[in-house]
Formats: C-alpha cells, structure tokens, sequence
C-alpha cells in the first residue's frame, strides 16, 4: 500500500486567519471566544457567547458575484483550500486535476441560509425564494465548490457525521491513497453554525456553556467548572499525496498519517458509551493500522469539548487504551477547543493540523482554563501554558452525536 504524506495545510478558525497567526494564538494561550456578534442576541438565549471567525474577507477567496451561491461555511472551506494548496506549491497540472479528489466533512452545512429562507418563505411568499437557496447550504457544496473553482475532476464527497464529520473525511481520503484509487487529495472540514437556530438547538440541549460574563475562561475541559462546550466556527484543510507523487514533485513533506480507526458507540444519540468503549475502539484501530504500540505516541490531541461527561469518558477511554504510558504521564494530553471552541464539523481537520505543528514545532499547545482539574481526568493536559517536548507520533481524537468516533495517527516524516 502506498504511504500518505501532508503536503500543504490550510486554516481559518477564531483565533487566526491562516495557519500561522491561528498556530501563534494556540501556543501563546489565546482564546477566540467573545460575545456573538453574527446575529442580535438577547437574554433568552442561555448562551450568548462564541467563537467566531473575526474579520474575514471572503472575497479574497470567492468572487464577488459567487457569493450568493454560498452561505458562510462554503467560503471557510474555499479559504482553507486555497491556503492549503499554496502551502503545497502544487501545479494544477491537467493530470493533476483529473486525479486529485476533494472530501470536506460537514456537520450542519449553512444553517443562517436555512433561517433566514424559512422567515421569508412564510413572510413574503415562495416566489421571494432564490434559486441559489438549495445549492448554497446544502453539505456537499463546500467539497463541491472547490472542485469547481480549481477543475478537480476526482472524487468529490461530504461525510457528515456531526463533531466527526472531517475526520471522516481525512481517514477517508487517507484511505484512497494508500489503495492507489488516486494519488492526491485536498481533504478536511467546514462549519458555520453560530446562528439563531444554532445556538438555541444546542442550547435547548443545555450542551452549551452558560459563562456569558466571562467567555474566555468558558471552554475548560477537564476543569471542574466546565458547563458545556462552545460553538466555533471555521475551516480547515489538508492536501495528502501518496509519498511516491510528493516525492516526484520534489513536495516538501510536512508530515504523514499513518493510522486511522473508526467505530460506532451503537448506544444513544448524544450520550458517549459508559467508559468511552466506542472511543476504545477507534484509538485501538489507529493503533492497530499504525503498527504501532500505545507507547509510540507522544501527544494526544483530544476531543476535548468541555461538557460534564464527555470530558470524563474520553480520559477513562484514553487511559484503558494507554495504561501506565497515560497514567505515569509520558503521554501528554491536550484540548485546542479551550482556544478555539468547537469547531463541530471542522474540529477534527483543525486539530490534525495542530498536531502537525505540534511535530514540526516541538511546542506542545495547552489546555487553558484548567485550574482545578477533575479527579476523574488523572491525566497530563498541558495546563495552561504551551510546553516544548520532541513529538513524533500524535493522535487526534473525534467524536460525534449519534456516537460515531474517529482516531487519526499523524507521524514526523521518516524518510
């Protein structure tokens, strides 16, 4: 089978606009989390907070005039894709355009198109209905648009599994490669759903942290005081070649995925299984695609959100996988969505750029926001302060409502 190798990251989130400024922030403790400015907010929402993406410029990357195709996510994707090539300095040559395939994993597509076509529907008519309405919020549309700007002419897919969506999505891609169905994909995620609707939906679900008077501090995994996780939004993306095409090119190779596992809770549609068994399952895949033991990985990019029983099903997961590695604290253990909130479809594409960083670096990113760690959680999450340490193997954990769960490995590239 081939080797898949990460030849080009993209990243807009709410704590930078690319790749670099989103990297400072990270590792200097920054949160992107404030008071929510995309729509007018009031008392009765319990949740009045987020982690927005300030100041993008979307037609830096979409034509003005294509703009009414799209609601928010597609362009975070298009900004993500278009950063991520340039950082690949690939040529879009015709070969390479009919091989390379585009996967984009989105959890909720463009829920303000959604909102805002439903009140006017019922309060102007459906001849007030554009006809750019369906193509501009539907899932697809992110991976879609892209092949159309840049002609690929490979496969073109959304998986969407919720929180997992684009760790679906690049373990998917990493798969075609290493099967020889093609040798370059641009893959990872979008999301955009700091809306009306957004926000009450999960707040009625009270999975939303209510710290309203203090936003910075309220993503806190793995803190006694967290009270549920904080929607973000942005995009992020990766461009993978088998090793054989990045090496033909002269690419420079800026990291590998060597593991990828996948699994089902098959349980409740939000709960996680008692004792994070589904979440086992993937990390133990990965592993086990990996060829590797538990004590080859370094650092554990967790999931992370900030909610009372996630946080603690996750670190029961970690530690049955992990054991004495975990428990001795060899294997640190963090959580970015304390900075960048959750990026819901999103998160699992930011976070495996965070661990190639991470690689790249040697600057472990922390978890802000933990002050008083929960007993429960007897694990080492870089508190608050970025620490330095050699990584060369990272896995990036995703989970998702109705129990999907996703392990991605990412490796230092080893010749």
């Amino acid at each position: 089978m081939e080797r898949v190798v990460v030849t080009g990251i993209g990243m807009v989130t709410p704590v930078g606009l690319d790749l670099d400024s989103t990297w400072q922030s990270l590792v200097s403790g920054k949160s992107g989390i404030a008071g929510i400015t995309l729509f007018p907010i009031n008392d009765e929402y319990p949740t009045r907070i987020a982690g927005e993406v300030k100041n993008f410029e979307p037609t830096r990357y979409v034509e003005k005039k294509k703009l009414k195709e799209m609601t928010r996510f597609i362009p975070f994707a298009m900004a993500a894709s278009q950063m991520a090539l340039e950082n690949s300095g690939l040529e879009l040559t015709d070969t390479v355009k009919e091989q390379m395939g585009v996967f984009i994993g989105v959890g909720l597509g463009g829920l303000e198109g959604l909102e805002e076509v439903s009140v006017l529907c019922h309060t102007k008519g459906p001849k007030r209905v554009s006809p750019y309405f369906i193509p501009s919020l539907i899932a697809n549309m992110a991976a879609g648009q892209v092949s159309i700007k840049y002609g690929l002419r490979g496969p073109s897919l959304a998986h969407t599994s919720a929180c997992a969506s684009s760790g679906h999505a690049i373990g998917e891609a990493f798969r075609w490669i290493q099967y020889g169905r093609t040798p370059i994909m641009l893959a990872g995620g979008a999301e955009a759903t700091i809306t009306r609707i957004g926000i009450a939906g999960f707040s009625a679900m009270f999975a939303l942290s209510r710290r309203n008077d203090d936003p910075e501090r309220a993503s806190r995994p793995w803190d006694r005081g967290r009270d549920g996780f904080v929607c973000g939004e942005g995009g992020a993306t990766l461009v993978l070649e088998s090793l054989t095409h990045a090496r033909a090119r002269g690419a420079k190779i800026l990291g590998e995925i060597v593991g990828y596992g996948t699994s089902c809770d098959a349980y409740h549609i939000t709960k996680p299984v008692p004792n994070g068994v589904g979440a086992v399952r993937a990390m133990k895949l990965a592993l086990d695609d990996a060829k590797l033991s538990p004590d080859a990985i370094d650092y554990v990019n967790a999931h992370g959100t900030s909610t009372p029983t996630g946080d603690v099903e996750e670190a029961k997961a970690i530690i049955e996988i992990f054991k004495d590695h975990a428990l001795s604290k060899k294997l640190w253990v963090s959580s970015t969505k304390s900075m960048m909130g959750h990026l819901l479809g999103a998160a699992g594409a930011a976070e495996a750029a965070v661990c190639l960083k991470t690689m790249e670096t040697s600057i472990v990113p922390p978890t802000i926001n933990l002050d008083d760690q929960d007993p429960e959680c007897p694990l080492e999450f870089v508190a608050n302060q970025a620490r330095s340490r050699v990584v060369r193997r990272a896995m990036s954990n995703s989970f998702g409502f109705g129990g999907t769960n996703v392990a991605l490995i990412l490796s230092e590239f080893e010749g």
